[in-house]
C-alpha cells in the first residue's frame, strides 16, 4: 500500500471513529426509540460531552507529538479540531432549535437566569474563529500571528469545561467535569512550561 492510500485509509477510519457517536445517538432516537425519558436533554449532554471530548484530545497531540518524536500525530490536529466543532455546533444546534424552538425572548431569560450559557456561547464563538482560520490559506495570510490566535484553544477548552461542570449543582453528582478540568489544567501546564532545546549553531 502506498503512503497516499495508507493516509487515506487512516483518515477514513478516523472519520467513522469520529462520527461513531452522532451515528449512535442518531439510532437510539430513530430505531431503538431509546434516549431516555428527556431526549432532547440526552441529546444536548451527549454532543457537547463528545464536543469536550475531541477538543481535549486534540490538545492533547502536541505534547504527544513533542514527547514521543511522532511527528505524524499532527497531522490529526486539524481534523479533530473541526470534530470538536461540528459536535459543538450540534449541541447548540439542539438547544435552540428542539430546546427552545428559536424562541430568541426565552432564550436570553434562559441566559440571565443560567450564565453557564453565556460561557458555552463564548466557547463556541472562540471554535468558530478556530475552524474558520484552521486552512493553509488564513495560515498564511496571518503568519506568525496563527500560532498565537489558534493558542485561543485553550481558552475555549477552559471555558467548555466551566460550562460543563456549572450545569451540575455540585460536581459529586458526575466526574467527567472534574477530568475534564483537570486534564484541561494538566495539558496547559504542560503548553507553559515547555521549552524547545536550543539548536545547536552549524559548522
Amino acid at each position: 500500500m502506498s503512503p497516499k492510500m495508507r493516509w487515506t485509509a487512516i483518515k477514513t477510519a478516523l472519520w467513522i471513529v469520529c462520527l461513531a457517536p452522532l451515528g449512535w445517538l442518531l439510532f437510539a432516537w430513530f430505531v431503538k426509540h431509546d434516549l431516555g425519558v428527556n431526549p432532547i436533554e440526552t441529546i444536548t449532554h451527549e454532543t457537547g460531552w463528545w464536543a469536550l471530548f475531541f477538543l481535549t484530545f486534540g490538545l492533547g497531540l502536541t505534547p504527544l507529538k513533542r514527547f514521543s518524536k511522532w511527528g505524524w500525530v499532527q497531522r490529526f490536529s486539524r481534523p479533530i479540531g473541526l470534530f470538536a466543532f461540528f459536535y459543538a455546533c450540534l449541541h447548540l444546534l439542539t438547544y435552540i432549535w428542539m430546546d427552545q424552538s428559536w424562541e430568541w425572548a426565552a432564550m436570553l431569560k434562559d441566559v440571565v437566569k443560567r450564565p453557564f450559557i453565556t460561557l458555552g456561547f463564548a466557547a463556541w464563538l472562540l471554535l468558530l474563529l478556530l475552524a474558520a482560520t484552521s486552512t493553509t490559506g488564513w495560515q498564511r495570510r496571518l503568519k506568525k500571528n496563527w500560532k498565537r490566535v489558534h493558542r485561543l484553544v485553550y481558552l475555549a477548552a477552559m471555558l467548555g469545561v466551566i460550562h460543563f461542570a456549572l450545569r451540575f449543582k455540585t460536581l459529586l453528582l458526575d466526574w467527567r467535569p472534574t477530568a475534564f478540568a483537570a486534564t484541561v489544567m494538566i495539558l496547559l501546564l504542560l503548553r507553559i512550561n515547555w521549552r524547545p532545546k536550543p539548536q545547536p549553531f552549524s559548522t
